[in-house]
């Protein structure tokens, strides 16, 4: 593991969220079993327009990390299909440790890594707008529903420009605009400001949110593939203040062997 994976990121694959502050308040208007433990199994909330309320505080399945947080790849049958220069790039970073991780020097993430990061995202719904509160360096994402168009030509960003729709329950969202050379996992799968991603976010319960995510990057691989996302509803609970850099003392420390 410690082949692939630098220092700094291997702390954060393996971290869990911590409890945040108001420990145990009760998240309110939540449904409740009879002895008062969150009815994580109850139907999915909608919004006054009857669309799915997809608002509320996120976090992998697995409680920390998502598995594909290391690898992106772990699930795909047969490997990323890879151009030439993405897959030798990925031999590179492995073979430096990963040493220059975007995460283990406190960098921003982008739309993918972010779903797959450890530590939990506020979701806000809104009329026309979703917003995405990162507890990852105090972040956030925007999602426009009010029927805009994507931008053509946009300065690139971290994590994109994007526009959602409804179809039934599922909210698709189309996100282009990325800056070149972002890393989609701590194993250094690249992603390229000739890239979209599509995401497909529903929620078969109050508990439960899917994300099934397109990479369709033409510049670094020979076709669009997707990974499948679970995470699970956090409550009673709220979003620390995290920065990064904030007396951060392990960068110092990567290497590359």
């Amino acid at each position: 593991m410690c082949k692939v994976i630098g220092a700094v990121a291997m702390a954060t694959l393996f971290a869990f969220t911590a409890p945040a502050q108001w420990l145990n308040y009760p998240t309110p208007g939540i449904p409740r079993t009879p002895d008062g433990r969150p009815d994580l199994s109850a139907p999915a909330p909608r919004t006054p327009d009857g669309k799915p309320d997809l608002s509320g505080l996120w976090q992998p399945a697995s409680g920390g990390a998502d598995p594909q947080f290391a690898d992106i790849s772990k699930w795909i049958k047969d490997g990323l299909p890879f151009q030439k220069w993405a897959a030798d790039l990925v031999k590179a970073r492995r073979a430096v440790n990963n040493k220059d991780d975007p995460d283990g020097h406190c960098q921003p993430l982008g739309t993918v890594k972010m779903h797959l990061h450890p530590y939990p995202r506020k979701v806000l719904q809104l009329p026309g707008l979703m917003v995405i509160l990162y507890e990852r360096d105090t972040v956030y994402r925007q999602i426009f529903t009010d029927g805009r168009p994507l931008p053509v030509d946009p300065q690139p960003s971290f994590y994109g420009y994007s526009t959602g729709k409804w179809e039934g329950d599922t909210l698709v969202v189309q996100t282009n605009g990325f800056r070149d050379g972002l890393w989609l996992d701590i194993s250094g799968t690249p992603l390229t400001d000739a890239a979209m991603v599509t995401e497909r976010f529903h929620s078969p319960t109050f508990g439960s949110l899917e994300i099934d995510v397109t990479i369709d990057d033409p510049k670094a691989y020979t076709k669009p593939w997707t990974i499948w996302v679970n995470q699970s509803r956090v409550v009673d609970t709220d979003l620390l203040e995290f920065f990064c850099m904030d007396n951060e003392k392990d960068a110092r420390h990567l290497v590359a062997n």
